[in-house]
């Protein structure tokens, strides 16, 4: 039978059948060559999209599903606004050539308790000194609490150094560091944003990024960038510290605490000195 002989009806059948027959093909192929492709290609199509939410609606007493696409590049914007205030810039005095005071850099840091608790780079911040801390709301002075041998050190909030400035900052949730995936980002927020790839427990950060937070793209903690022999603490370390930094008096079985992740913070706390 020729096609000129077709009718109408199934003309439109004909047609159904060779988009159906095509788009199997489509897919196959598609597949196939997916499956072929070296994972330097697939990573970035795989991080397009990081999550799919579904919000249920109620319409006209029906139960409707409306599905969200959450694009990777809007869950980095809002993981780096929720942190904004939580990470300070650190200055610490010291003596010039000519023996004059002066301030000079001392890293970053991050707050990681609601009583001020800045965690910054142990390397930068070894041991007492005069130190400030300054974020969007001010500059303020520090105490030197402790370091720890991870490399990492503890400095707590103190007054105004204009004494007018009000301390507002937040504090970001505290991630889970084994949860994450190869090839998951990781946002690194400190003098600048950078970002990286999880490649497993070896992570490896510039020594300009010192006291930076690394966020996962859900805006938590997964540790600090540090600028000595290793590169990152992760939060779990720092979590333990801080307990024993808080209560030193008191003597805290490691196996016994909970994991990172289940320690979360208040993600705004203003305080008054």
């Amino acid at each position: 039978m020729d096609i000129k002989d077709l009718n109408k009806p199934q003309l439109i059948l004909l047609a159904v059948l060779l988009s159906f027959v095509t788009s199997i093909a489509t897919g196959i192929t598609t597949v196939t060559l997916m499956q072929q492709a070296p994972k330097s290609f697939t990573a970035p199509i795989n991080r397009v999209i990081q999550q799919t939410v579904e919000k249920i609606q109620q319409v006209e007493g029906k139960t409707t599903v409306q599905t969200i696409v959450v694009k990777e590049e809007d869950l980095v914007v809002d993981a780096i606004a929720k942190n904004k205030t939580a990470v300070f810039a650190v200055g610490k005095e010291t003596l010039d050539a000519e023996g004059k005071v002066a301030e000079v850099p001392a890293g970053r840091g991050f707050a990681v308790s609601g009583d001020g608790i800045v965690v910054v780079d142990g390397a930068l911040v070894p041991d007492k000194a005069t130190y400030y801390l300054k974020n969007d709301s001010g500059k303020f002075k520090a105490d030197f609490i402790s370091t720890d041998k991870a490399g990492f050190s503890f400095l707590k909030l103190k007054s105004s150094v204009n004494g007018t400035d009000k301390l507002v900052f937040a504090v970001p949730a505290f991630g889970n560091l084994s949860k994450m995936k190869v090839g998951q980002k990781i946002i690194v927020v400190g003098s600048g944003v950078s970002s990286s790839l999880f490649e497993g427990t070896n992570i490896n950060i510039t020594k300009s990024s010192a006291g930076a937070v690394m966020l996962d793209l859900d805006g938590n903690a997964l540790g600090i960038a540090l600028s000595g022999e290793v590169s990152f603490a992760p939060i779990d370390a720092i979590n333990k510290a801080l307990k024993l930094a808080l209560a030193p008096e008191t003597k805290i079985d490691s196996t016994a605490l909970p994991p990172a992740a289940s320690v979360l913070a208040p993600t705004s706390t203003p305080v008054t000195p």
